[in-house]
């Protein structure tokens, strides 16, 4: 293939080297970048609220003695497989909605469905093909789970049309991304209690912040288009807003720790992650957008390592 060729088959913000453009056959890509799986970064995103939620169970069930640790450790299998599959149906839902603004941003308009790859009617098609191993997963959980996960579907509906009647998009992107902070806790407790709910507020002021950066590399181009954001609305005063919260979040787990008993390593992995945050803040370049595309993705490390903290913290034996 062409340089020429293979860049046509590609979307501009991605990595020329993932494995999508390695090991599956080409027809594929467009229906794979529908579903960023060329861009891991989302599912990691959508996945350690679910992780982080599920991990705080765990230490909360084995302090009293109570956790099934094969239960644990098969949710876990099931928040990445449903996280990958309901990331994917979510960007595709979204780059339907967003259709005509994609085509107008330098960034997106070499996705699939701006550049006319993949038609409007094949797009539904694999949003509800996605949506099914969703569904397949979803029941494997508890009644009361599967009945919390569907509620999160009004929020996940109106997220895409956000950008065009608030200026806090980001913030409905929170609601629906952080959603596995109360699902992880309710798959192994069979209902919510204070923890799960902090954990969740957390993960959604860590949404916030994150995509604020992240919104920041298309300012210029949302600006033009009328598309609202966080970034525009904060501009140069974001990194104040960013350790309003980062510093809420870490303030919200702090106490989620605590309301479940987490042991000792749960609290070292919360200051490593607030030592990541803090990096963050202190280096942002607001007007560099390769900066801002990779201070955001350093949140996925921030995410493993708040999750290795807890997970160290279970007494299994």
């Amino acid at each position: 293939m062409t340089h020429e060729a293979f860049s046509s088959a590609r979307v501009s913000d991605a990595p020329s080297d993932n494995w999508v453009y390695r090991f599956l056959p080409r027809p594929v890509w467009p229906y794979a970048q529908l579903a960023r799986w060329d861009r891991p970064i989302g599912w990691q995103l959508l996945m350690w609220p679910c992780f982080w939620s599920s991990a705080l169970a765990a230490n909360a069930l084995a302090g009293e003695g109570r956790l099934n640790a094969w239960l644990f450790l098969g949710h876990l299998l099931l928040f990445f497989i449903g996280s990958v599959a309901m990331r994917g149906a979510g960007c595709t839902y979204n780059d339907l909605v967003d259709h005509k603004i994609d085509m107008e941003v330098a960034r997106t308009r070499s996705r699939p469905l701006p550049s006319g790859r993949v038609s409007r009617g094949a797009a539904k098609l694999f949003i509800l093909a996605q949506m099914l191993v969703g569904l397949a997963v979803l029941l494997s959980f508890n009644g009361f789970a599967i009945g919390l996960a569907l509620a999160s579907l009004l929020v996940v509906a109106i997220y895409p049309f956000a950008k065009r009647f608030t200026d806090w998009p980001q913030f409905f992107l929170g609601l629906a991304f952080s959603w596995g902070g109360l699902m992880g806790w309710a798959g192994l407790f069979g209902t919510l209690s204070l923890p799960a709910v902090l954990t969740y507020v957390a993960a959604v002021v860590w949404t916030i912040g994150y995509d604020t950066i992240y919104a920041h590399q298309d300012k210029e181009d949302d600006a033009l288009i009328g598309v609202r954001s966080t970034a525009r609305l904060f501009a140069e005063d974001t990194r104040i807003w960013l350790i309003g919260f980062y510093g809420l979040m870490l303030l919200l787990l702090l106490a989620a720790f605590a309301f479940a008993g987490a042991g000792f390593p749960a609290y070292i992995g919360l200051a490593a992650a607030a030592a990541l945050l803090a990096y963050q803040i202190i280096v942002l370049d607001i007007d560099n957008p390769d900066q801002c595309l990779a201070l955001f993705k350093m949140n996925t490390p921030v995410g493993i390592i708040l999750f290795l903290g807890l997970l160290v913290a279970i007494p299994f034996a």
